[in-house]
């Protein structure tokens, strides 16, 4: 059925549709810094003052009610439409990795907002930001520059109770549907005896994805969702299961709408 336009209704032009998106980018990316900024100030003394457990527990918390405060206004200014109800059935369960595909460089922000006991594995670039660098530290966050501390801090945190977030491609993704996989999700997994929770990332739009800059805009609202995928139990054979795993983020990946984006948009 053809729509009716109500008379007298216009549709914005096309300069200020650009500089609508414009502004949504823009505010949406000044007040995620103003609040990384904001948490850093307060992290850096609590990082010296707190013992190590408190400061696990309260610098969690406190990232997953920042991003969330976040979230929340990305959806308020038109930015994003959320899907995120998948991962908040994760509360409560016993230590496990989170293993998402990689899309977006938002996708560790958004995650971090449904749970509030998640260690994260993190470029060493990233802990020495200003922005994200004091948090991190405080809520012990794990650098990922050397792969034997990496694995044994990892392993150590998900003994201690802890739930990982690790991005299996290690960056985001590069390659349609999915980039290669790193060894090391399996490594922690078969060491620390936890299962292995995929999660798949939907979204309709390369938004701050590796193939675009980050000042570049996109037709907002921009819908992005979360749904499990399988859990797979704790490895034996390391090679084994990297194979299954990337064959079934490819099974999961395959003909959806970021497998569509990254095959047509060239990354470096």
């Amino acid at each position: 059925m053809n729509e009716v336009r109500a008379v007298g209704a216009t549709t914005p032009s096309r300069p200020v549709k650009a500089l609508a998106e414009y502004l949504i980018l823009y505010s949406s990316l000044l007040v995620l810094a103003l609040i990384c900024l904001s948490w850093s100030l307060l992290a850096l003394p609590l990082y010296l003052l707190l013992p190590r457990h408190a400061a696990i527990r309260f610098g969690r918390r406190g990232i997953m009610y920042g991003f969330r405060l976040y979230g929340h206004w990305a959806t308020m200014v038109g930015a994003y439409r959320f899907d995120l109800s998948a991962v908040d059935s994760l509360r409560g369960s016993p230590p496990m990795i989170l293993a998402p595909n990689h899309p977006s460089l938002i996708d560790a922000i958004l995650i971090l907002t449904r749970h509030p006991n998640l260690s994260c594995v993190m470029k060493s670039d990233l802990m020495e930001n200003i922005l994200y660098g004091p948090g991190a530290r405080l809520a012990r966050y794990i650098n990922n520059s050397s792969p034997l501390r990496m694995v044994r801090e990892a392993v150590a945190d998900l003994k201690d109770g802890g739930t990982l977030l690790l991005f299996p491609e290690g960056t985001r993704s590069s390659k349609s549907p999915i980039g290669e996989l790193k060894k090391s999700i399996a490594v922690i997994a078969r060491q620390a005896q936890v299962p292995v929770q995929t999660l798949i990332i939907e979204i309709d739009h390369p938004f701050l994805s590796k193939a675009r800059g980050l000042w570049a805009r996109a037709p907002f609202p921009v819908t992005y969702r979360v749904r499990l995928g399988k859990r797979f139990d704790p490895p034996e054979d390391v090679d084994a299961f990297m194979a299954e795993l990337e064959r079934y983020y490819r099974s999961e990946l395959q003909g959806s709408l970021v497998a569509d984006w990254l095959s047509r948009s060239p990354c470096p």
